[in-house]
């Protein structure tokens, strides 16, 4: 799986974002934002709680990613999210954590929260992920991305 995250690394969506993607343990997926930048935060009007629309992408990109906790070499999208949002996300960094709670032959049934710098839960989501049969196009059990 480390290869699998690095090329997810490598990717301009994530290196413009400046989020990184791991899997401590092999058992949950996490994205980290070390630095929480001006572009990512307007949550509320405000200038310091992150926005939604990042808070969205995160949990799509740790949903979505769980796929690889099943079978890195197969190819996965997330075909369903339901996110609620408890209190602003502001500080200077955040992490998601998303980890599978069940799964059948092709879907994975993933729940993921939003922590801040400070450890405190500020948003929870469920998602569904479907498992496909198609290897992804790098060869090598590991995603191609941009």
């Amino acid at each position: 799986m480390d290869h699998y995250a690095e090329k997810f690394n490598q990717s301009l969506s994530l290196r413009h974002f400046g989020a990184h993607l791991s899997f401590p343990e092999g058992r949950k997926v996490r994205i980290t934002l070390p630095e929480l930048r001006p572009e990512h935060r307007g949550g509320l009007g405000s200038a310091s709680a992150v926005n939604g629309l990042i808070l969205s992408a995160m949990f799509d990109l740790a949903i979505g990613c769980s796929g690889a906790l099943v079978d890195p070499s197969r190819r996965c999208a997330t075909v369903q999210l339901s996110m609620s949002f408890e209190r602003p996300v502001t500080g200077e960094g955040m992490r998601v954590e998303a980890e599978i709670e069940n799964k059948t032959v092709s879907l994975i049934f993933a729940t993921a929260r939003v922590y801040d710098g400070e450890g405190r839960v500020c948003a929870r989501c469920q998602g569904v992920v479907k498992i496909s049969n198609l290897p992804w196009s790098s060869g090598g059990g590991s995603p191609a991305v941009n």
